[in-house]
């Protein structure tokens, strides 16, 4: 096992013996567990290490050595900055890695002969992307290859090994002297790094105990004794010993018994003990089909225990309906990294919103030099980039997170020729992926389904006449006259009090005919609306407009999105590329809710909750009620009718593991954690209550508090668990959330993990509740 270690690394390899003490079986080859890749030559490559040439512009492109350390988690890399206290990154912290030239840096300032020999690592959040460049093509596929072999293990390790993982990281970093012993002093540090602080007496307490050979440090069994005292959970003590009735061990039947009295499961004997086959840690235990105390807690880390159903991760709804019976997970301004002023635009906006399954994007094209049009916010600082690098990132990551239809939202300010060219690269790039005529050889009465339109992209923009001319002689106008769709205007005349005026824009024939099924067209009022627009007509409304229509008419808007399509975009106001809440938008049937994809915040949080389910594939079927015309849902005014399924929820919040450090620059800085659990939905469904805080102890925090809410439509109820660590002099700093629908919920005892405000999931966090919903 010393063989995944390479000697040339500064740091001293983990003691292996010290690895089975400590932990044994759940430890036992856990550098195996780490990797996954004993022996592997990519892996071997990656901790040999070697010279890369980081490239950020024309004249920077620098060597830097570049190489995984011993524990398989952690990337060092060289650096000029003589001071930089960090010269690594996790492998934890890497999104993807792409080959070639995929990124805007290596495009601008590589030539294409060095295609073969880059790469890009994507960072998750807001850190940039390091593109560098090997030797060689074959180099460059070493470290592609290494690095994803790692990412994928370090992806599918189970909650538990990432927190076995985090230990014996933190162990190293209190262990000063690298002598395999802790001192009483290096265990008030290591107790610090795993987010908990104790006064001295107890930690003198917790020493003196386990230190039994009274030699003044702890090594060996007394290590095991120190850490089986730290983990004790007496929450899963209890639940255990409630059901392990079999010689102190619960038998297949014992944890069946569980499953269907806590958890209300339908698993069947044979399910349970294919559980343990899979699970079970202890060999002898195993071959009685037994489950010990560890199989048992493993059973929490994995996506049977966790709060998410299963069942619901991949797709599983009907796919067949119309399009606009689908929620669907949409971006504005898509182009955009920052906000909406001066920030940067770049196709990498567009690959990080396909790849968390957004489903429409938007396209804000202008004029520019050179005959090219270009992509930016019009009427402001925001940089701009060419429409056929943006078409050409969509071609390349449209259906890699998803294969269902991709929207492409064009606000165009283009001059006919520059509308020509748009045309010809949407054609020419997208190929056979691109919709240019409606499905079969008849005029359709309805919108397709999402199944239908499989891996194809369709425009949505205006049109300069009906759909029916696709189906006959088409003597269009080749240019015309149509209203110009201006959001961009609105940040510019957002102070101003008249109401601007619509401007005309010319509109090419092979632009418009791109149009199949979203044709763009001014919202006048529901009658209007019923009686005169197309079912391929939608529009498109501010968050204002479309929140007093919520309020104010929301079953008439709600009979509107049964065979419309509508879509709503943030106000110009908001600058800062904040958002508004897509909620009450989706409580009145609207599809399209376009929020900035670039804003961390809780409004995100509830889209990626909202569209967690059903293989996070960027369309969620609408209730029933929002789809049949013969109901008249109101989500503000509740009569009894079969929508209003009331349900209690009761939650208990139990405890939590392993929350992160905020402040890792202040070793003595420990989180004061909170719980707030929130329920949004119809406006009487709307609730919040929260735990007391517990002072300084992140690492397993107790509360045993119970709440209870009133569910009046449970199909749009969306539950948000947030984790805050307690200031009393300002702001409570966010520690981590998780967000899902009321109906993708699993009852009894679960495990919530924990998602950083990126929506990346942290390694080992979590919090431990007992769910159950009864019938009112």
């Amino acid at each position: 096992r010393r063989s995944l270690t390479h000697r040339s690394c500064n740091r001293r390899p983990l003691n292996v013996r010290r690895v089975h003490v400590l932990l044994e079986s759940d430890l036992d080859g856990f550098l195996y567990i780490s990797t996954g890749l004993e022996g592997d030559v990519d892996l071997q490559f990656l901790l040999q290490g070697g010279e890369l040439t980081k490239v950020k512009s024309d004249s920077w492109q620098k060597k830097r050595f570049y190489r995984l350390q011993e524990d398989c988690e952690t990337m060092w890399h060289e650096s000029s900055k003589i001071f930089r206290k960090n010269n690594t990154f996790s492998i934890d912290d890497i999104d993807s890695v792409r080959q070639g030239r995929e990124s805007e840096g290596l495009l601008k300032y590589t030539d294409d002969s060095l295609e073969d020999c880059c790469f890009s690592i994507i960072f998750k959040g807001k850190r940039k992307n390091l593109d560098l460049m090997a030797s060689s093509p074959e180099e460059a596929k070493l470290w592609v290859s290494g690095l994803e072999k790692v990412i994928t293990h370090m992806d599918n390790l189970n909650t538990l090994h990432h927190f076995l993982s985090w230990i014996i990281s933190c162990m190293r970093k209190a262990d000063k002297n690298g002598d395999n012993r802790m001192t009483l002093k290096e265990l008030k540090h290591f107790l610090r790094q795993i987010n908990v602080e104790v006064d001295d007496t107890h930690a003198t307490m917790l020493f003196e105990k386990c230190d039994t050979s009274r030699s003044g440090t702890l090594e060996g069994d007394e290590i095991k004794q120190f850490y089986e005292l730290l983990t004790y959970r007496e929450e899963i003590e209890v639940i255990y010993g409630k059901y392990a009735l079999t010689d102190g061990q619960m038998s297949a039947a014992n944890l069946l018994t569980f499953l269907k009295t806590e958890q209300m499961a339908s698993w069947s004997l044979e399910d349970a003990e294919n559980f343990i086959e899979k699970h079970e840690p202890d060999q002898t235990a195993k071959q009685k089909k037994h489950l010990t105390k560890d199989g048992f807690l493993r059973y929490f880390s994995q996506k049977e225990g966790s709060i998410f159903n299963p069942e619901h991760q991949p797709v599983y709804q009907d796919m067949s309906q119309p399009l606009n019976h689908y929620f669907i997970s949409s971006s504005h301004n898509t182009y955009l990294m920052e906000d909406q002023l001066k920030g940067p635009s770049s196709t990498e906006a567009y690959i990080r919103a396909l790849s968390k399954g957004c489903r429409c994007v938007e396209l804000d094209i202008w004029d520019g030099p050179d005959g090219e049009p270009l992509i930016y916010h019009g009427h402001t600082l925001t940089s701009r980039v060419l429409f056929k690098d943006v078409i050409k990132a969509i071609k390349d990551y449209a259906f890699k997170a998803s294969e269902y239809p991709v929207i492409l939202s064009l606000e165009n300010h283009c001059s006919v020729q520059q509308q020509k060219l748009m045309a010809h690269y949407m054609i020419s790039i997208l190929g056979s992926a691109l919709l240019t005529h409606p499905l079969g050889n008849e005029m359709p009465s309805a919108l397709p389904s999402p199944q239908e339109l499989k891996r194809r992209i369709l425009v949505k923009g205006k049109r300069l006449n009906k759909l029916d001319a696709a189906f006959n002689n088409n003597n269009t106008e080749d240019v015309d006259s149509v209203s110009e769709e201006d959001e961009a205007a609105e940040v510019k005349e957002s102070d101003q009090k008249t109401k601007p005026k619509k401007s005309k824009i010319k509109l090419a024939k092979e632009l418009s005919d791109l149009v199949i099924y979203c044709k763009s067209v001014h919202f006048n009022s529901f009658e209007h609306a019923k009686e005169k627009q197309a079912f391929y007509e939608m529009a498109s409304f501010k968050e204002s407009k479309a929140k007093t229509l919520a309020d104010n008419s929301a079953s008439a808007f709600v009979h509107h999105n049964m065979d419309k399509l509508s879509r709503i975009y943030p106000a110009g106001s908001r600058t800062d590329s904040s958002n508004y809440n897509p909620v009450p938008m989706w409580n009145a049937g609207c599809q399209i809710v376009a929020l900035n994809f670039q804003t961390p915040c809780k409004q995100m949080d509830l889209n990626q909750g909202r569209f967690l389910p059903n293989g996070k594939c960027g369309y969620i079927l609408k209730p029933e009620f929002m789809r049949n015309p013969d109901f008249l849902f109101d989500p503000n005014n509740l009569t009894k009718a079969p929508w209003l399924r009331r349900k209690t929820l009761h939650i208990m919040v139990i405890s939590a593991q392993q929350l992160p450090k905020l402040n890792k620059d202040k070793p003595k800085s420990i989180v004061d954690p909170l719980v707030r659990v929130e329920i949004y939905g119809v406006a009487a469904d709307r609730a919040s209550q929260q735990t007391p805080h517990i002072n300084n102890n992140g690492f397993n925090p107790t509360w045993n508090r119970n709440f209870q809410f009133i569910i009046n439509v449970p199909e749009l109820a969306i539950v948000r668990f947030e984790v805050e660590d307690y200031d009393t002099a300002s702001a409570n700093d966010f520690i981590g959330q998780y967000t899902l629908p009321f109906t993708s919920m699993q009852y009894g005892y679960r495990r919530v993990p924990l998602l950083t405000q990126s929506g990346g999931i942290i390694p080992s966090a979590g919090l431990f509740v007992h769910i159950m919903a009864l019938d009112n």
